[in-house]
């Protein structure tokens, strides 16, 4: 199964600086294959590949097993987003630190070398890629996909927006600004924050393109968008997050997908899945700030607000060949199971 792409090379051999990825898991059997594939089939060969995992109970060490992975284990009750990607990037001796969720798998075999491209800009921290959902995803969280991540690239962003799920960093700078381990999540956000503050810009890639697979349970949304929340209030202490934020943003998202659904003809297959998204992430931010006030434009804009309306855009088409991963005989989340 493992198997790089003819003509791979190590960043490092051709001047370029080294990279260390690092995957945080936690009971990944049916994801981190697919990760680790296209991992093994990039044009630029990562230095090391480092799996920082939570105490899984399933096959996630087995699949590991199968690639060159180093493990690096914490407890469960030791766990915060912080924590793992720090005890990853303590493990890790590349120049640039990769951070990819267990749950993604790039498009392209480009994809290491499309993400890091930013960093010939000393300026640059932080660089994030593009993400998209894949056939199981919902409707609603597809269009938050297209919204954060647009079609194209913006080399020198301003504001801290950003996501660990698909990112890189430079070594020397977490050395200096170790992720927060105490935050619930949102723990890019803050560091992106700080490096702005520090003179540094951010890089958005579209080129770096991953397939995002969320198959989460209503408790389990609830969840992630609470606890995004909260964080938020913590690193936004004078944001709040009103009642009528709640309703004003709910309709608003929910009108811009079922127009969004009618376009591609969908609308009578995904018009209830739309508004119980929707709902349970609105009604989990409003728990998750519990307090009255507005947030600011800005977050508002990246968190929230729906896109604007654009009748038949398609994703921009690259000429690389993306991946195959059924020749590999890796499972896509959507395929018939035999």
């Amino acid at each position: 199964m493992f198997a790089g792409p003819i003509g791979s090379r190590k960043a490092n051999d051709v001047g370029q600086p080294s990279l260390s990825v690092i995957i945080r898991a936690y009971n990944e059997e049916q994801h981190l294959g697919r990760l680790l594939e296209g991992i093994a089939r990039q044009s630029f060969r990562p230095l090391e590949t480092i799996l920082v995992d939570s105490g899984s109970i399933d096959a996630t060490l087995a699949i590991a097993a199968r690639y060159p992975v180093e493990v690096v284990s914490i407890r469960p009750e030791d766990f915060s987003f912080g924590r793992s990607l720090n005890c990853g990037c303590a493990a890790a001796r590349g120049d640039l630190l990769v951070f990819a969720s267990a749950h993604i798998y790039p498009v392209y075999p480009d994809w290491l070398e499309q993400l890091t491209g930013p960093f010939h800009d000393e300026t640059v921290a932080l660089a994030y890629g593009k993400q998209r959902g894949g056939p199981t995803s919902r409707f609603s969280e597809q269009q938050i996909f297209s919204t954060w991540y647009p079609e194209h690239s913006a080399p020198r962003q301003t504001h801290p927006f950003c996501n660990n799920a698909n990112a890189a960093v430079r070594r020397s700078l977490w050395a200096v600004h170790p992720y927060d381990e105490d935050l619930p999540g949102l723990e890019d956000l803050e560091w992106g924050t700080w490096a702005l503050s520090r003179g540094f810009v951010l890089a958005y890639r579209a080129e770096a393109e991953v397939i995002h697979v969320h198959e989460e349970s209503t408790p389990a949304i609830l969840n992630r968008y609470r606890r995004e929340a909260a964080a938020l209030r913590r690193l936004r202490p004078s944001e709040h997050f009103r009642l009528d934020d709640l309703v004003r943003l709910y309709t608003s998202n929910v009108v811009s997908d079922m127009r969004q659904a009618a376009r591609q003809h969908r609308l009578r297959q995904v018009a209830g899945d739309i508004l119980r998204y929707r709902w349970m992430q609105f009604w989990a931010t409003y728990l998750g700030f519990r307090v009255s006030g507005p947030l600011t434009n800005e977050m508002k804009r990246a968190f929230y607000y729906p896109p604007v309306a654009k009748p038949g855009v398609s994703d921009v088409q690259r000429g690389v060949p993306p991946i195959d991963y059924r020749a590999a005989g890796v499972r896509l989340p959507g395929d018939v199971r035999e």
